[in-house]
């Protein structure tokens, strides 16, 4: 399974120059990540109350072609891979109108509890949503 959503290019997400500022796709990636929780039935404020929160431990960006003002993009975000501590995500950002690909992302997030500290396995409730994920 995976989620897509499209998102415009604004002003705010470019520099003087008109390109997107290179921060404006990790919001996008976090975006994705989040919609495809929700798509299988997990908020945020639903991981938070199980005392579940899922901080990014490592990415690794690839910038393939700018994305310019006024592009609409296409944002997809899939689950690569669990393990026994961390999920692995892998997101991409395309431009809808060309399919030209512009950044690639690997993601991975651990489990951490609402006080910080760290799950030592993931918890049922993130293994569950691999498995609807997966299915």
């Amino acid at each position: 399974m995976e989620n897509s959503f499209r998102q415009k290019v604004y002003y705010s997400d470019t520099d003087a120059y008109g390109v997107v500022w290179h921060g404006s796709y990790l919001r996008w990636f976090e975006m994705g990540r989040i919609n495809l929780c929700e798509q299988v039935g997990y908020s945020l404020t639903k991981l938070y109350d199980a005392d579940i929160t899922l901080p990014v431990v490592e990415i690794n960006l690839k910038y393939k072609s700018p994305a310019k003002l006024e592009d609409e993009l296409l944002i997809v975000t899939s689950l690569k891979e669990i393990s026994r501590l961390s999920m692995t995500f892998e997101q991409k950002i395309i431009n809808a109108k060309t399919e030209k690909l512009n950044v690639e992302a690997i993601v991975k997030v651990v489990a951490v509890h609402n006080d910080g500290n760290l799950y030592r396995t993931l918890p049922e409730q993130m293994i569950e949503f691999a498995q609807k994920v997966k299915d």
